[in-house]
């Protein structure tokens, strides 16, 4: 290699040399007070200084100038050409707006330099200098995106080279025979990939699904099925099966071989020789659910497991749990141990669960004494034993006996002979069962109330049954234990033939606070039995009128006093009366004259429109005395809505329902409810109600307006009644009680008295509203009243004026002729009539025809008002 021209290279000098101070030499830089030179060590290089050194190529000028050494040392330096900029490595970013150290173009003459004189190196920004390449800053990703896609990308790119994917430059570079043999290759690890997959993902599912998804013990999966039901504060209220046990565990040995053929046959005939689980069946199920179609069939193992252990969902998810729980049951127990326990679990319907229970519930007798015919029937209820019980459908009941006892027959379980002299057999009658040995008191009714609304949100029996439902109510521990108190308190010592029904609401949300329907939780529940409500159904003319064109105001008079074929309570008579005075007292022939003037039909419609859901057919005049049969229930919700202001709400009991794995079915929104009809029309039906507490002595403690009704249902004998009713509310509560029999015989008290609305009904519906506005501590008031048209008159009814005389018909207000119904009609017939004083005895008293009887064909003398041939020393309130 040649050397360049200059001085010969010199040894380093010594140590005397170095120690001693350098000599500027010519040509270069000012020395710095503090060190070396400008151009000498690193640490006071200029900015740029060793990426010129390796970047570009430096001339004479620039190599010129030396660190050190005296002038000799550096005239013997050689300036060595600098090396090629070197690839492949990243260069350090250079701060912005750095000069940097770069030659001359080298097409620009050069200056010459003394030989072997260093000279200053030149300083140019090497941006400015055309010609001169310089390196650009890569931008930084702002985004998450962005950032996440320059990090992937390099193993993107080299996924791609590994696999052989090219673009679309790559391979048109390639030729066709290339192209084919690529194609082919990419086919192959297709088809081997798509292979892998099929094997290694179940694989893979059921591992997991192994690792997941523990077996239940048949005690935990009887515990998965017990419905519990709680109050609104959460505790419990009742369970669906009972703690005694309706479930009675029987071994293997003690079931009939024919019982188990017989579930065999119905549910899974290939029940021994199946892997446990039915690969074609889930196959079925996972394409009806995408088509919309009911689920498939399933083998006796998953039917136990998922009616027992993972619920009955439709959902993908629980057929894989399904399928995994049921290969892990088939891998652990043996087919008898899995029918046995399948036998002891599944629900039968009637609240018996195992085919022990459901052999007494259906045939009065165990499985061991079971027959063939017996056994066929219960297994053919399995599948739906709320639709299938044969006292709900016979017709489907036999057709499923029939296609079980036809399996058997296909399966040589029984002959021909059997088969043919067969007969479809009697059951013993349905029980209304309260599935709980605690619920035989009223707490049953509020369970089968349960039960009946959750049908009605379309929650099955069988899933209520077997879903291990945690149901919350709106019964209010401290409010139903103050309901039952009350009724019981007023009942006690009274004929073991009267029966009772207490119904309380929210009238704000249409909750049902508390709910009695007697003391036998498994016998009738009355609160749910219609009866005719007396004069209860008043309220109703009132809004009826209130809502007509010209409206009908509270303030309005009328000619109350008796007439041929229509009479009144005694005492009750009233010459002239508005219809807040004749609601107090509870006089027949004006609401009889208000229904006539508005249209009986009309009164219906507000009846139906307060939340009466009762069909009220062919109503006539009398309907505001109660001659149309209503519940308690029906009568407590009409009633919250005029109590909230005409705003219905849907009356309920069932608040939220959650499923054994904690998914929320279902759960109330009380939202705004519905306005029926205005906040004053409401207002005002109240306020003819008011007087009514007062007037029959029921008044509640600490000044608690009220506002309530008596009903009163006169019996066919003289003198005697069928029904009695109070109904009533304040601003926050409603409730509703009525004493009545099973046979409509006359209701007596102890001392042998009949029973009015103000008297046994009228005592528990005060006992109860005190506790309740006790336990409140403070009073709640109505809004403000606003009468529409003229206002009621604040004198009690029959109250003696100066001014004036009573005149046979007085409407100050709005004129409302006499209606008086055609000759051939019958005077109203229904609730006994009220009176507020003794009156002299009724000369001519008249019965009243049965419930049974038309009441239009009835002649006029077999119509009595209210209270007709009751003891006058005993006044009576209807």
């Amino acid at each position: 290699m040649r050397r360049p021209e200059g001085p010969p290279p010199t040894t380093p000098p010594g140590p005397a040399a170095q120690n001693a101070t350098p000599a500027r030499p010519t040509g270069a830089g000012p020395v710095s007070p503090n060190g070396p030179a400008q151009n000498g060590p690193a640490q006071n290089r200029p900015a740029g200084y060793g990426t010129a050194a390796r970047g570009t190529t430096a001339g004479p000028a620039a190599t010129g100038a030396t660190q050190a050494g005296t002038p000799a040392a550096a005239a013997s330096r050689t300036v060595p050409t600098p090396p090629a900029s070197r690839t492949g490595r990243r260069r350090k970013p250079e701060p912005e707006g750095a000069t940097r150290v770069a030659p001359l173009p080298a097409d620009e003459e050069q200056p010459d330099a003394p030989s072997g004189a260093g000279e200053p190196t030149a300083l140019t920004d090497a941006s400015e200098i055309p010609g001169i390449p310089h390196r650009r800053h890569r931008a930084e990703p702002e985004g998450r995106l962005q950032k996440v896609t320059a990090l992937v990308a390099p193993g993107i790119e080299t996924v791609r080279t590994k696999l052989g994917i090219l673009d679309a430059e790559q391979k048109a570079a390639l030729t066709p025979g290339e192209l084919k043999a690529r194609r082919r290759k990419q086919i192959r690890w297709s088809l081997i990939g798509s292979a892998a997959s099929v094997v290694l993902l179940p694989l893979l599912l059921l591992g997991l699904g192994w690792l997941m998804f523990p077996v239940p013990t048949p005690e935990d999966a009887v515990n998965n099925q017990i419905a519990t039901v709680s109050y609104t504060d959460g505790g419990q209220l009742a369970r669906l099966v009972p703690e005694q046990g309706n479930r009675i565990k029987v071994p293997m040995e003690q079931i009939p071989v024919h019982v188990r053929e017989a579930v065999l046959a119905a549910e899974d005939r290939t029940f021994y020789s199946n892997p446990g689980f039915d690969i074609t069946g889930i196959m079925r199920a996972a394409f009806k659910q995408v088509t919309g179609g009911a689920g498939g069939g399933s083998t006796i193992t998953q039917q136990y497991v998922k009616n027992t252990l993972v619920g009955d969902d439709a959902t993908y998810w629980r057929k894989y749990k399904e399928l995994i729980v049921s290969l892990k049951v088939s891998q652990e127990k043996s087919k008898d141990e899995i029918l046995n326990d399948y036998l002891n679990a599944i629900y039968f319907g009637r609240g018996a669960y195992g085919i022990e229970s459901a052999g007494l519930a259906y045939f009065g007798k165990p499985a061991a004494e079971l027959t063939p015919s017996e056994a066929a029937l219960l297994a053919g209820v399995i599948q739906s034993p709320s639709n299938w019980d044969p006292a709900n459908d016979a017709a489907k009941a036999q057709a499923r006996w029939n296609f079980v006892m036809d399996g058997m027959l296909q399966q040589g379980w029984i002959t021909r002979d059997e088969r043919t002299t067969a007969r479809f057999p009697a059951t013993v009658p349905s029980e209304n069962t309260s599935r709980s040995s605690s619920l035989t008191d009223e707490r049953g009714h509020i369970l089968n109330a349960v039960r009946s609304e959750l049908s009605s949100l379309g929650i099955s029996e069988q899933a209520f049954a077997q879903g291990g439902l945690q149901i919350s109510t709106t019964i209010d521990p401290q409010r139903q234990q103050q309901l039952v108190d009350a009724v019981r308190a007023e009942m006690e010592g009274q004929p073991d033939v009267l029966r009772s029904a207490a119904v309380a609401m929210d009238p704000n949300t249409g909750s049902i606070v508390g709910y009695y329907g007697g003391d036998n939780g498994a016998g009738l529940d009355y609160a749910q039995v219609m009866k005719q409500p007396g004069s209860t159904f008043k309220p109703f003319a009132v809004l009826a009128g209130l809502l007509a064109d010209p409206p009908i105001g509270i303030g309005t008079e009328y000619d109350g006093s008796e007439r041929d074929g229509l009479r009144n309570a005694d005492g009750a008579n009233c010459p002239s009366c508005d219809l807040k005075q004749a609601m107090t007292i509870s006089n027949n022939v004006i609401f009889t004259k208000l229904a006539a003037e508005v249209g009986p039909q009309n009164v219906a419609d507000a009846a139906r429109l307060a939340g009466i859901t009762a069909p009220l057919e062919s109503p006539d005049r009398r309907l505001p005395l109660g001659n149309k049969e209503v519940t308690p229930i029906q009568l407590a919700s009409a009633y919250a809505t005029i109590a909230d202001g005409g705003v219905w709400h849907a009356p309920h009991m069932v608040s939220k329902v959650v499923d054994s794995e904690g998914r929320v079915l279902y759960e109330y929104s009380p939202g705004e409810g519905e306005q029926r009809f205005p906040e004053q029309v409401a207002r005002n039906v109240t306020e003819a109600m008011l007087g009514v507490v007062s007037h029959d002595e029921l008044d509640l403690p600490s000044g608690q307006e009220a506002a309530g009704k008596t009903g009163t249902v006169q019996s066919r004998f003289e003198g005697q009644n069928n029904d009695a009713w109070f109904a009533g509310f304040t601003p926050d509560l409603v409730s509703t009680v009525w004493v009545g029999t099973d046979r409509n015989d006359p209701i007596q008290d102890a001392r042998g008295n009949p029973i009015n609305g103000s008297d046994l009904p009228g005592d528990v519906w005060q006992e109860f509203m005190s506790t309740a506005v006790r336990s409140v501590g403070d009073t709640v008031e109505f809004d403000p009243f606003r009468a529409i048209g003229e206002s009621p008159s604040e004198a009690p009814p029959n109250a003696p004026t100066e001014t004036s005389t009573p005149s046979p018909t007085s409407t100050p207000s709005t004129p409302t002729p006499e209606r008086s119904a055609p000759p051939a009609e019958p005077p109203p017939s229904g609730p006994p009539p009220e009176s507020s004083a003794p009156p002299p005895p009724v000369e001519e008293p008249s019965l009243t025809p049965e419930r049974s009887a038309d009441p239009l064909s009835t002649p006029d003398e077999d119509a009595p008002g209210e209270d007709a041939g009751r003891d006058p020393d005993e006044p009576t309130f209807g």
